[in-house]
């Protein structure tokens, strides 16, 4: 596991899909100590993000003056390597319901038919630009602007991560 703190989430889960409603119970169970920092200090750490599957990272926008609102915790998937970063959908950028179908909607791009550690989203921005949830949560990050390691969130975990409280926003929401 890349989350110490979803270990025994993952194993009540037993590698089955669960509905949305599951999910969400589970997380409520440990909501009130998970914080941002705590994760990144119980999970695995790698120095770029991992392609394939969900990341949350440290992130100070270059452009934050002008914008409406930010997420400088994002929960990102990458799709495309841009100049000086990369490319990815934000799922924070949507209501925690959405943020499920979406996962949902990109399971069609899963490598494998299971759900485990070793499994991965085979995704790219034409793969998944016409998906309506990407509309808004597709996001540009530049390496020179992360401000830690990222935090791999694996396969298994992705369902119970799109939950986690931990959406930092300045300046306003986007929902």
């Amino acid at each position: 596991m890349a989350i110490s703190v979803l270990d025994k989430l993952v194993d009540n889960a037993g590698g089955t899909p669960k509905s949305a409603s599951w999910y969400r119970k589970a997380i409520s169970t440990i909501a009130d100590r998970v914080t941002s920092r705590k994760l990144m200090n119980q999970g695995k750490l790698i120095g770029r993000p991992s392609v394939g599957r969900l990341n949350m990272f440290f992130y100070d926008p270059k452009y934050k003056k002008t914008l409406p609102y930010y997420d400088t915790f994002p929960l990102v998937l990458p799709i495309e390597t841009i100049p000086g970063g990369f490319a990815g959908i934000n799922f924070h950028y949507l209501p925690p319901a959405q943020r499920f179908t979406l996962l949902q909607q990109l399971q069609r791009f899963a490598v494998r038919g299971t759900i485990d550690d070793k499994n991965r989203f085979d995704v790219s921005y034409n793969r998944v630009k016409n998906i309506s949830l990407t509309k808004g949560a597709i996001k540009k990050y530049l390496w020179a602007h992360t401000r830690s390691s990222f935090l791999r969130i694996d396969y298994d975990e992705a369902a119970l991560a799109v939950y986690l409280p931990v959406a930092n926003f300045k300046k306003g929401r986007p929902y």
